[in-house]
């Protein structure tokens, strides 16, 4: 399956839905800087699902799936060898929660984004998440609802692409 970011929606055979993006917009794929806040434009794979266990119940879908632990991160330091990889907390790099207080990351689905291998500095976890209730910005992820979100997850599967273009 195929979804396609046009505009301020997400599109998928018949269907569609409001998506937030990174605050710093659209940017080329190549010129994507860590920390600048766009949403890198490509296609990419949906590699793998996580989800609060604590807050909601697991997805219908075929793609592999986990729950998210307290101790969950994922390094967002160009200069640390796990760059754009999962990692325990604490780290001694900079990394982001995973177990957050807010809700966006209760469900999100890890896209393939300068992972195979990172690239440093070309950008770190960028999500395809839960929104916030104003669909305000991101920091460079795509977010949805998570009604939308269960729908795409329920379609979903390893051959599934997102393609985000201008």
């Amino acid at each position: 399956m195929r979804f396609i970011l046009q505009k301020d929606k997400l599109l998928w055979s018949n269907e569609n839905c409001r998506v937030a993006i990174g605050s710093g917009r659209l940017i080329e794929q190549e010129a994507k800087c860590e920390g600048d806040r766009a949403t890198p434009t490509g296609i990419y794979s949906f590699r793998r699902v996580l989800y609060r266990k604590d807050r909601l119940l697991s997805p219908q879908t075929n793609l592999t799936c986990r729950q998210i632990n307290e101790d969950d991160g994922w390094c967002d330091d160009p200069g640390d060898p796990a760059y754009n990889r999962p990692v325990s907390l604490p780290y001694k790099a900079s990394c982001e929660e995973l177990y957050r207080k807010d809700h966006v990351y209760d469900l999100l689905v890890v896209l393939g984004h300068n992972d195979n291998p990172p690239v440093l500095g070309l950008g770190s976890a960028v999500f395809l998440h839960l929104a916030r209730a104003d669909y305000s910005p991101t920091r460079g992820c795509l977010a949805v609802s998570e009604d939308d979100l269960r729908q795409i997850l329920a379609i979903a599967d390893k051959t599934s692409t997102i393609e985000i273009t201008f």
